[in-house]
């Protein structure tokens, strides 16, 4: 049985005229292939079904929000079934719990465990196109979950791994650029991209691919492309195992993100066991931390740490941190929002030389302070003032030659 797995996001099942020409899509690839479309909820539904709890309560219940927020992607596989009927393309929508889709036991930020593909399979003697809602799944209290935002690619991904199939994402843009070609006009569409690479970009703020969906996706070695809806003729971008090819850009893309803070703590005493007093709590916390940096006084007695974190954590983090002071030992707290993180990602990296020399140079001439670095084999990460962002990704882009 030969299958393809279709993912479809907001703004491609956003309106009426939308889910028809997804529809489109779908009946074309129907033709040759059996059909299993993963929808996200219609652009903006989610943002209403998470306004509307909080207007009942400012912390409702987790089963209860997984409950409400996941329906909005029900709605989208249930008006896409109908619609494929009436055109008499044999579907029908299957909801998370039907399959099922295990996850682990959290609410809101679940992740998947394990698909059942025997049934997917019966399901898909019987019908051509099989719609299935991404974002949720149902752990093992039988409790609908959601996956955290974005987690549409994820399921997506999920479903192809688990039934060695092909997926491809369908979203509002014809594949994965250089940069924001929003905010540089002249970034250039990528044609193959290395999981690796793709992964450090999605991670650093571009948001074509879900970071989970890309780490999936790397790890079961799923064959994974990004194409547009709008102009689904247009061939998008292959995300596939690094080659010599790949290898040959030096840096394939330039990544940034405004959803940044950076916290310091000061005089924090420089002997074991003290991160694990930081960094502890604030995973318990469910909090994300990323780039740390660490200066030690000449006398060795005492460092101060930084580090960043999504931004709407910063309160929370903050909150926890001040809780924890004298189990820590710092002496003083300081915090920022306004910051910005950019990121130059190339797998070309690890033979070429000269890629940091060139980002110091294009900052420096353009007068912009980098706060923090921190590299690997195939990136470099600086924090910079969220004013200075846009320049910055502009200038990069020209320096490294990226443009078309």
């Amino acid at each position: 049985m030969k299958v393809k797995v279709l993912k479809f996001g907001g703004t491609s099942v956003g309106s009426t005229e939308a889910i028809k020409r997804s529809a489109s899509i779908i009946s074309d690839w129907s033709k040759k292939y059996k059909v299993i479309a993963i929808l996200s909820a219609m652009s903006g539904e989610t943002d209403r079904l998470i306004k509307l709890t909080k207007i009942f309560s400012k912390s409702p219940n987790s089963m209860d929000y997984d409950n409400a927020i996941s329906t909005g992607e029900n709605v989208s596989c249930s008006l896409m079934s109908i619609y494929l009927n009436s055109i008499k393309i044999k579907s029908r929508s299957l909801l998370s719990w039907q399959i099922p889709i295990r996850t682990s036991i959290e609410h809101t930020k679940a992740r998947i465990l394990s698909i059942n593909q025997d049934k997917i399979f019966k399901e898909l003697q019987d019908y051509d196109v099989l719609l299935i809602p991404g974002f949720q799944g149902i752990n093992s209290k039988n409790e609908i979950t959601t996956l955290g935002r974005g987690g549409s690619d994820t399921s997506a991904v999920a479903v192809a791994a688990a039934i060695d199939a092909e997926c491809i994402i369908y979203t509002d843009v014809d594949g994965v650029y250089t940069t924001d070609p929003n905010l540089v006009k002249n970034a250039k569409k990528i044609p193959q991209i290395s999981y690796e690479e793709m992964l450090e970009l999605a991670s650093q703020g571009a948001k074509v691919l879900q970071t989970r969906s890309v780490e999936l996706a790397m790890r079961k070695k799923t064959k994974l492309s990004v194409r547009s809806s709008m102009r689904p003729k247009i061939s998008g971008t292959i995300v596939t195992e690094e080659n010599s090819k790949l290898e040959n850009n030096t840096v394939s893309g330039i990544a940034y993100s405004k959803d940044e803070a950076k916290i310091t703590l000061s005089r924090v005493l420089d002997k074991p066991g003290v991160s694990s007093k930081i960094f502890g709590p604030l995973a318990k916390g469910n909090i994300n931390v990323d780039m740390i940096l660490q200066n030690v006084s000449q006398d060795g007695k005492f460092a101060n740490l930084s580090f960043t974190l999504p931004r709407g954590d910063l309160e929370k983090a903050l909150k926890i941190l001040k809780k924890e002071k004298i189990n820590i030992g710092y002496k003083r707290i300081n915090s920022s929002n306004t910051i910005s993180k950019i990121s130059v990602v190339g797998v070309g990296m690890r033979s070429h030389a000269g890629v940091a020399q060139t980002l110091f140079d294009t900052l420096g001439k353009n007068k912009i302070n980098i706060q923090v670095i921190t590299t690997s084999e195939i990136k470099i990460s600086i924090l910079i003032d969220e004013k200075f962002t846009d320049i910055a990704v502009q200038k990069l882009h020209q320096a490294y030659k990226l443009y078309k």
